[in-house]
């Protein structure tokens, strides 16, 4: 075994207890979340930072075409939106000119090169009452779309929040001049190259934009609409014009999120199909999974959980570039040869690169330098093991696995985490994550698990989760962990599982059943009562549990069965609870509910409350706190001695 310090270990410690330089405090020294890179119109790019070290804020950061680099925003400002809560979309360019919202009010600012901020919206009646984001620009550069989310007063209920896309003046300040209004929610709206039409994406409850969307485009000078592509069963998104007036977007008709084109004379026809997915679930606004550069397209696409990138030639062939990115995002045509991206790898954090469709990698703003012995880093193994349906018939599931970094001592076996995605249609990423490489590094396995529901496997195995939230995916949790155990590679008697939002919920359930395998488990801002979600939460998710649970309140008895606060009887497993304070997606209320319930019942359970936190934490000392709290628990219910030298805190847990 190498040693995580890179020397070699000749008396192996238990398996959980290994030195590693993989502390949290390396977790989030200097770490940043790259949000989206855009080129700025002049040779140059800009990219979002989310800083853990500034309370999480997103700063943008410009690379000049010389390759000087400044900070664009000053002390305190932070671009990020919260439509939807989950935002996206808070920043855009053009011509070296950038429009961004600020957190702290969610009005949208212009900043010219060397300038200062000029706010263009609006002061709400109610504080951060109208949101902004999603934005583009008419090329000559006087005006620009966006979407808005009202909110009439504060703490309204989803019922009266409103979402459509509006006209504002890109110079000035002026009111906004509503374009669109009626559908439940609105995205991607963009203009033609002439300006004299208006694309964009629309749903309506209960859909969720990877259920059933429609793509318009509407005539500026007479308001007529064309339906472009979409309806039920379909999932539309990402239009992007192009030069000869037609539009690219995406589409899963096929069963798959594959590129389309559209015109007025020729309709809509196949531009690359692949049985793979180019789309993503629109969690947040402003995908980009597409580029046109010159006379071909660039499309990331993900196969089996991991990405790469393809290009069609302008003779319809469709080649695969030869990267070593894995994880790929925000990919945006720059120049007539490459286009810019965030990507990283498993042996790589992301960052923003440019690549030149002849294969060539420029690194624009590198990922961080860890100076990590490569044998430190555990690279994950793709996983199909067999799983069951809500009927019990067998089924496929998928999942990434990380085998400990090292071997431990001959006469045992590795403890083993179950990590659970958000969403639940999200996916395990293959890409350096120090988040997770802190478990590696130390001794656990970990099993990034994509159970049916997960994106990256096609439309039919996203929908294995309708209606069966709280089923499939807790089976393909069990299943994946007993695989392990079954095959001799992580102790039976040694399992636990976490996960966060919606992985929350699924870490409950999982819990919450007398054949449970696990013996701990970490909740993290978790959905403990079904029922109270759907009565409480955002205008985004407030029906989304009509597909995953069944409408409500007819399907109350479902969302009473499902939760796993009514099966509290059945929970013995010690379990750490983590929540934000200010979360608006899942209230305290929720993990409160289930740490009062575990303490009548005398399980073992420890909670953590952070003060500023919301849906996620961003900020640099409270991510540290999380993950060595949930090792200090770990180490108390497994048995093993935390590494010294970390002066990592015992966390308190109350038995009773």
């Amino acid at each position: 075994m190498t040693g995580a310090y890179g020397g070699a270990v000749t008396s192996p410690l238990p398996y959980g207890s290994w030195p590693t330089p993989i502390t949290s405090e390396l977790v989030v020294a200097a770490a940043v979340r790259l949000d989206d890179v855009r080129p700025d119109g002049r040779g140059g790019v800009v990219w979002g930072e989310g800083r853990a070290a500034e309370g999480g804020r997103t700063q943008l950061v410009h690379r000049a075409a010389d390759g000087a680099v400044t900070e664009l925003l000053g002390e305190g400002a932070n671009a990020r939106s919260a439509v939807h809560e989950y935002g996206g979309g808070a920043w855009w360019v053009h011509e070296g000119v950038l429009w961004y919202v600020d957190w702290a009010d969610q009005r949208l600012r212009r900043l010219d090169p060397g300038g200062e901020p000029v706010v263009l919206t609006p002061d709400p009646a109610v504080p951060r009452g109208d949101r902004y984001a999603d934005g583009d620009v008419a090329p000559d550069g006087t005006w620009l779309v966006c979407v808005r989310e009202h909110h009439p007063r504060e703490h309204a209920p989803a019922s009266e929040v409103v979402n459509e896309v509006v006209r504002l003046d890109a110079r000035e300040p002026s009111e906004p001049q509503v374009l669109v209004t009626g559908p439940d929610f609105v995205a991607a709206p963009r203009l033609s190259p002439d300006a004299t039409r208006l694309a964009f994406v629309s749903w309506d409850h209960p859909s969720m934009p990877w259920d059933d969307t429609v793509l318009t485009v509407r005539d500026l000078a007479t308001g007529v609409d064309t339906v472009v592509a979409g309806g039920p069963g379909e999932s539309v998104g990402e239009p992007v014009w192009q030069v000869d007036r037609s539009l690219h977007f995406l589409s899963d008709r096929t069963g798959w999120w594959n590129l389309y084109r559209w015109s007025p004379d020729d309709g809509v026809t196949p531009l690359v199909v692949l049985d793979a997915e180019i789309g993503l679930p629109a969690w947040q606004l402003a995908g980009a999974r597409h580029a046109t550069v010159g006379d071909r397209v660039v499309v990331a696409r993900s196969s089996q959980g991991f990405d790469a990138l393809a290009v069609r030639d302008a003779d319809g062939t469709v080649t695969e570039l030869d990267t070593p990115f894995t994880a790929i995002r925000s990919v945006r045509a720059d120049g007539e040869d490459g286009v810019v991206c965030v990507a990283g790898s498993p042996t790589a954090e992301p960052g923003v690169h440019r690549i030149a469709l002849a294969g060539t990698v420029t690194t624009l703003r590198p990922p961080r330098d860890l100076g990590l012995d490569p044998a430190t880093i555990a690279v994950p193994e793709p996983m199909t093991f067999p799983s069951t349906d809500p009927s019990g018939a067998p089924r496929e599931a998928h999942a990434l696995y990380y085998p400990p970094a090292g071997e431990g001592p001959a006469d045992a076996r590795p403890p083993l985490l179950v990590v659970i995605h958000g969403g639940p249609t999200g996916a395990a990423a293959p890409v350096l994550n120090l988040g997770l490489q802190y478990w590696t590094s130390r001794g656990f396995g970990v099993v990034d698990v994509d159970h049916g529901g997960s994106t990256g496997y096609g439309r039919a195995y996203r929908e294995q989760l309708r209606g069966a939230w709280g089923i499939v995916d807790v089976a393909d949790c069990l299943a994946a962990a007993r695989a392990l155990a079954d095959a001799g590679r992580v102790d039976p008697a040694r399992l636990a599982i976490r996960g966060g939002s919606a992985g929350g919920f699924t870490t409950l359930a999982a819990l919450a059943r007398e054949d449970t395998p696990f013996s701990a488990g970490a909740d993290h801002f978790g959905v403990a009562d079904l029922e109270a979600l759907a009565q409480e939460t955002h205008k985004f998710e407030s029906r989304y549990l009509d597909g995953l649970v069944g409408p409500y309140p007819p399907a109350r008895d479902v969302y009473v069965e499902r939760s796993p606060i009514t099966h509290v009887d059945r929970l013995a497993t010690p379990l750490i609870v983590l929540q934000g304070d200010e979360d608006a997606i899942v209230p305290p209320n929720q993990s409160e509910m289930i740490v009062d319930a575990l303490r009548r019942r005398g399980v073992p359970v420890a909670y953590l409350l952070f003060p500023g936190e919301q849906h996620g934490f961003r900020r640099a000392e409270n991510i540290r706190r999380a993950l060595d709290a949930e090792l200090a628990f770990y180490a108390r219910m497994f048995g093993f001695a935390l590494p010294p030298g970390e002066d990592i805190a015992p966390v308190e847990v109350e038995v009773g």
